[in-house]
Order: structure tokens, then sequence, then C-alpha cells
């Protein structure tokens, strides 16, 4: 079972499925990466276009072309020397399924009954669908509730929507129901299929959806790795600021958002930091802090949607639902990794104290609870904390403080500006070294390419203050909602009437300033869509195409820097050239293959990709890292480093050296600056040229702002 050296993630949808994913392998194999990563694969709703809503476990989805599609699609990537890693989605599945079903109709006495996480109170579990007067309707053994169908009779009771279920669930998603794999039972029921993929060598890699939520990912992934082998295993895990992956985790990292977000700070300039804040303030009256408005808005999504889960945690801890709203309103993290009969982690005990100081003397006994009271009480705060984190910062706060949007990101701090390189060189040699990299997904709320635009801003502010005030004269609409539409419009850029205003619908909803997914207003949204219209109309493109020269140093530098630094490197769908989208569903659009260049930004970028991915495949993995510093006036405008082979101490094969802060850099260029390379000669991937010894970087950047060079004399 190989190991990736880089993976090309597909969104399988029912337009491309098994088949379509074949019909590109060439133009994969091509592009330089090792193995193919699919979406989520077993049958889930026939109309999802993302797959986490899993009806059946036994099948892979026939609107992909099922098991003989995927055994056939399978095939035909080998024939290219192409791998497979597929998206799993341990945690939970769609209510509309065969096992709850039972469960509604017998109660606790379903023999499936052990599969779901559910608060049985008199034997019954809530559903909460009620919205009107409207009374259900008896058909037949079928009880009907406008689009809602269960078993009759059944143990159950229907409640109100706005109410939180009798089961845990995905976030605030009541569609969703918690899966208990930690019974073996379930973890073999619900993963037969992707065992017998493993088994037969047709799988091998395995990226695990939102583990956080799971009762104990410990241990899940203990069993995953004994049942699954050696099979490649990464985790959707989000970490901030200094955390990190728990070192007992049987994995071989994440994801990649904790890179994504360094990458990202590279090209960030610090020193804007002071006048965007000032310039955001200004427009939308909020505070100049952000960790006021993230506490805000996790304790109103603790109010809005976790009332059921608040409750069920305050029971289990015999606490005042009052303190444990507090003290999750107050923790830092999506999980403090406490396991029930084990003393707690030093680190973990220190996430959770350092949050109660912050929180009233009444969260002192819910704190004693979580960290070594109850196995319930233990569980239950850790799967309520990475809901109220998801929903409170990702979908809530990152869309009310947002003075340099590239910043909001996934796992992101938006108040943090910039990374030091030094601080990323660091970074790089703690890494795993086949943990997952990355710069989109379908998750981010802005792709690369957006995110490359927007950190150009840190360099302008001045002159972005000025090109918003004049865009804001003409056009206006709310001072919560504008500032963001002016970053998204310039850096997603050329963008239409239709993809801007579902963009800003999606923005205001997750404010929940002025409007929500709870509480629309229809008037409301009729101003917001006359607002995109009326910008779209502006000549925001002028400011975009000004800008572009940077923003194009900015992308081809974090491309490079991702696709070379240590881990195994993602590419998502579309993104081996320029990708300017916004948030799902906009990231998820369909891509043509092959993706051809339309701009000499396509072009480079693809060119780029294409080189440092061949190379990924020819250096292997876990190569060594090696920080290179340039010397002179302007060496802060430079990352550099070394890839060698597995083995420590053999001469580097392969060095990236990338372009940062280009506008700062414009006014001067290099002068002087130079950068030593490792002895030997090294050719330019890019452009072909040879070098040795000190370089000067005016002469090693002078074609592109990145240099990919690869050891010439081995």
């Amino acid at each position: 079972m190989s190991r990736p050296t880089s993976t090309y993630r597909v969104q399988l949808t029912p337009d491309f499925g098994f088949a379509q994913v074949a019909e590109i392998a060439g133009y994969l194999r091509d592009l330089g990466v090792s193995h193919v990563y699919l979406s989520p694969i077993l049958q889930s709703t026939p109309e999802s276009r993302h797959g986490y809503d899993v009806t059946d476990h036994s099948r892979i989805r026939e609107e992909f072309g099922g098991a003989t599609g995927f055994r056939e699609m399978a095939q035909q990537l080998a024939a290219q020397d192409l791998g497979i890693v597929v998206d799993i989605v341990p945690n939970h599945m769609n209510t509309v399924n065969a096992q709850f079903w039972s469960v509604l109709k017998e109660g606790p006495e379903s023999p499936y009954a052990r599969w779901f996480d559910i608060d049985w109170v008199d034997g019954k579990v809530a559903l909460p669908v009620l919205g009107d007067d409207t009374e259900p309707v008896v058909d037949g053994d079928v009880l009907r509730y406008h689009e809602h169908a269960f078993p009759h009779p059944g143990h159950y009771r229907l409640v109100d929507w706005r109410e939180g279920p009798g089961y845990r669930r995905f976030f605030d998603v009541s569609t969703l129901i918690g899966l208990r794999v930690e019974d073996p039972s379930v973890l073999f029921a619900t993963h037969e299929v992707i065992f017998w993929l493993l088994d037969e060598g047709l799988v091998d890699g395995l990226r695990v959806d939102h583990p956080d939520g799971l009762a104990d990912p410990r241990g899940y992934l203990e069993r995953l790795r004994r049942r699954a082998g050696s099979a490649w295993t990464v985790v959707e895990k989000i970490l901030i600021g200094p955390e990190r992956l728990p070192g007992d985790w049987a994995c071989d990292g994440t994801s990649g958002y904790d890179v994504l977000n360094r990458v990202n700070g590279l090209f960030v300039d610090p020193t804007g930091k002071a006048p965007l804040i000032q310039i955001f303030t200004d427009l939308t009256g909020q505070p100049s802090d952000y960790r006021p408005v993230m506490a805000q808005a996790k304790r109103e999504v603790l109010d809005l949607f976790f009332g059921s889960e608040v409750n069920r945690l305050a029971r289990a801890a015999s606490c005042d639902p009052a303190a444990v709203r507090e003290l999750l309103a107050a923790m830092p993290v999506y999980r403090a990794y406490v396991v029930p009969g084990q003393p707690p982690p030093p680190e973990s005990a220190e996430i959770v104290e350092m949050a109660a100081e912050s929180c009233s003397p009444a969260v002192q006994p819910l704190v004693r609870e979580v960290l070594s009271g109850s196995a319930e009480s233990i569980v239950r705060f850790q799967q309520a904390c990475g809901p109220v984190m998801a929903k409170g910062v990702e979908d809530t706060a990152l869309y009310r403080w947002f003075p340099l949007a590239c910043l909001n990101e996934v796992g992101g701090e938006p108040d943090v500006f910039g990374v030091p390189v030094e601080e990323f060189h660091d970074f790089c040699t703690e890494m795993s070294p086949y943990t997952m990299t990355t710069l989109s997904t379908h998750d981010t709320k802005r792709s690369e390419d957006v995110r490359a635009r927007l950190s150009v801003l840190s360099e302008i502010p001045g002159e972005w203050a000025a090109a918003v005030a004049e865009w804001s004269a003409q056009v206006s609409f709310d001072p919560h909602l504008d500032y963001l539409a002016w970053q998204n419009l310039m850096a997603a850029w050329p963008i239409s009437a239709e993809r801007f205003t579902d963009y800003l619908l999606k923005a205001a909803r997750e404010a929940k300033t002025a409007i929500s997914w709870l509480n629309p207003d229809p008037s409301y949204e009729r101003r917001l869509r006359a607002f995109a219209e009326a910008a779209v109309r502006l000549p925001v493109g002028g400011f975009t195409e000004r800008i572009d020269p940077y923003a194009m140093s900015n992308s081809l530098g974090a491309k490079l820097v991702q696709l070379m630094m240590p881990g195994v490197p993602d590419v998502y769908q579309g993104n081996e050239t320029t990708d300017f989208s916004l948030v799902d569903p906009d990231n998820r659009r369909p891509v043509t293959y092959p993706c051809k260049p339309e701009t000499s930004w396509d072009a480079t970028k693809l060119l780029v990709t294409t080189q440092a991915l061949r190379l990924r495949r020819r250096l292997g993995g876990a190569a060594a890292y090696v920080p290179l510093r340039a010397e002179g006036d302007r060496a802060e405008h430079v990352i550099a480093f070394a890839r060698g082979t597995a083995e420590p101490e053999a001469d580097p094969r392969a060095v990236v050296v990338a372009t940062r802060l280009p506008v700062r850099l414009a006014a001067t260029g290099w002068v002087a600056t130079t950068l030593a390379l490792p002895s030997g000669t090294w050719r330019d991937l890019l452009t072909g040229n040879l070098f040795t010894g000190r370089i000067p970087l005016a002469h090693l950047l002078g074609q592109y702002p990145v240099s990919l060079l690869e050891r010439h004399d081995l």
C-alpha cells in the first residue's frame, strides 16, 4: 500500500462520478499527483452535492457508478500509476436511513438503537420538525408531515423545529444524526465497504471527517489503524494558534488547515494591521478588538442552536445550564482531549482551567466534572466544544469582524497579521512528514487566489481605503456588510451579480446581525440584491487589475511553498490554475478538464504546480527540510528552504525560493540581496537556467517571482 507524495481532491457529484474521474486519469498523471482524493463515496441522499449525508454504509453510491464503477475507475487510475484516497464520515449520517427508521418504529428495543447517540425520554426520541398549525396525517403505516415521513405507530414525539433533537447531531444540523462508532459492532457495520476496499488494495488512504465529534477520537483512530493497517490516514482537525495534534492519535496528521493559515500569513504584511483595523472600525462601527466579538458570537449561538446539548450536559454534570453555556463560550479550541478514566493531560487541563478564568466562580464545579468526573460529563463536554466553535466562530464571528478577510479562514485568527519567516521555518522543522498540506478545500471561506489578492491590501491600506470610499460614495447598503462586500468583490473579480448576491446572502445570514437562516427578512434581502447588482457594475476591476501583479506573486509563492514544504500536498480541483471562488457552494462548482491556461497567471501557476508535483514524486516522502536565509537589505522579502532525501545527512536535492511582500519590494527592487545555494549545480525547473554558489536574487527571480531548483549534478 503506497503512501501519497501528493493528492488531488475531486468533488464527486451525480454529474461527475467514477467514470468521469477515470477520464481525467491521464491529465492527473501528467500533472504529477500520485493519488486522487475523493469526496465521500458511500450512498447518500440522491440529490446531495457533497456526500457527507450518508444514508447507507453498505453501498457505494449508485449515482457515481456503484461498486462496479468504482472498481473500473480504480483499475484505470492504477494503469496511470495513480492511487486513491477516500473521505470517510464516521461521526454522523442522514436521518433518512433504514436503521434510524427501525429505531423510530421500535424504540430502544430496535436492534439498531445502539447505532445512534440518543437521549431517550420515556422511551421516546424528540424529532424537531413542527413548524406551523398543520396536523400530521396518518397514511397507512406512515405518519406524514409536509415533506417528512415517519413510521406509524412509532416510539417518538414531534417537537417544534426550533428545539434541539433528542439525539446528538452534526453541529446544528438536525438531519445529520450522530453515530456511536465507539461501539465495535457499529464501527464495523459503518465501515464494511471501506474495509473491503482497503483489503482489496483499491484504496491507499483515508481522510477522516470531523473526528472531534466522536466520543473517543483516539480510541477510534487506534481501532481504525489496527483494521486498516498501513493505510495513510489524516484527520480533519482544526488547530488554533499554537495548538498541536495530540501525539497519541494513530494517524499521519491533519487535513491541512494549520498549514494553510501559516502559509497565508507569510504573505501578509504585519504593518498593515493598525490601518486596516482603523478602516474596518470606521466603516462598520464594530470594535477594534476581535476577541469580544468572538465571545459574544459564541454566546449567541449557544442560545440559538444548542439548548438541547446544554441541557443534556447540565443533567450529566449535575450543574446549572448557565454554567455550561459560560464555560463552552470561553473554550478557545475545538476539543480539550480528556479521556474518561484517565488523568487529564496537563495541556488539556490548562486549556479548560484558563477558559474558566474568564468565567464566574459558578463554573468551577463543572470544570472539575469535565476534567475528572463521569464519563458522560467528560464526553458530552468534549463533543459540545466543536459545534460551538464552528457555529460561533467560523459561521458567525468571521462574518462580523473582517479587517482583512484573507485571515478569516477555518482555524484562522483574523487579528493575527502575518507569520514571520523564522516562525514558519520552526513550524516546518516540527511537522509530521506525512501530514496533509493544502491551500484550498471544499470548506475554505475563499480560494487561495482570492486570498492572494486580499493579502496585497495589507501593503497598501491607504490606497485601499481611498478605493472603498469612492465605491461606497456611489453604492451603499448595510455598514455591517458593505466592507466585507467590497473586499470579496475586488478579490473574486470578475464575478457575476448572481454569484455575488448568493455570497452576500450567505454572509448576512451567517453574521446574524440583520437576518439569519432562522429569521429571514424579504425586504432586507431585496435591498441586498439591488446592492449586489449595482456594485458589480462599478469599475472595481480596475483596482483588481492594478494589484494583480502583486497578487500573482503571492499566489505563486504560496503555491510553491505549500507544494514543497514537509507533508503531502493536496491540490483542490481546478486550483492548478487560478480560481477565484468564495465560500461553498461557490467553491464546489464543476471544473472543466483539462484546465487550460487563459492568462499568464494561469500558465505560470500551472507550470509551478506541475513541476513541483513531479519533483515531489522524484524526491519521495519524508525529505529533510533545511531553512535557507538570504543576505542583504531586502532579505525579509524572501522565503527559501531546501529539501533533501529521507537521510538528513544527505545533500539537499531541491531548493525553493519565493518572493513575499512584493509591493514594498517593488519600490527598491532586490538591490544587492543574495542567496547562497547549497553546494553543486542547480537547474531552475521553471526557466531551465543553471545556477551555482551565491546568487543575486534579482538574477534568480528575474523572470518569475519564484524559483524551483533541482540538483543538476547528481
